[in-house]
């Protein structure tokens, strides 16, 4: 018959092995903190073209309010790209503090 009928091979374990659950946890931290850094990342280089555009704004009156809306926004993904990056530090904090909890 059919050869995924047989069950002539062990069962696999239902729980991982400690060492693939500690490589699974130490990759996921590091995830977190890749995230972290690119998010940190895109809130300075989002602040520096929000100061770039203020400059230019009053270098180019003729066009200061394309300027002062683009500073705006640039802005506002500054905020939010900081956010992002305690966001990521605090998972990354709580997950390192459930796992040394976890191991008592």
């Amino acid at each position: 018959m059919a050869h995924h009928l047989h069950k002539s091979e062990p069962a696999a374990e239902a729980e991982p092995s400690k060492v693939k659950v500690a490589a699974s946890k130490g990759k996921e931290e590091k995830h977190h903190k890749h995230m972290e850094q690119l998010a940190q990342l895109g809130a300075v280089a989002a602040g520096a073209y929000a100061l770039h555009e203020k400059h230019q704004a009053k270098k180019e009156p003729e066009q200061a309010k394309e300027h002062k809306v683009r500073g705006g926004v640039a802005a506002a993904l500054a905020v939010g790209s900081a956010g992002l990056a305690l966001h990521e530090r605090h998972q990354r904090k709580s997950k390192a503090a459930t796992e040394t909890a976890g191991d008592h």
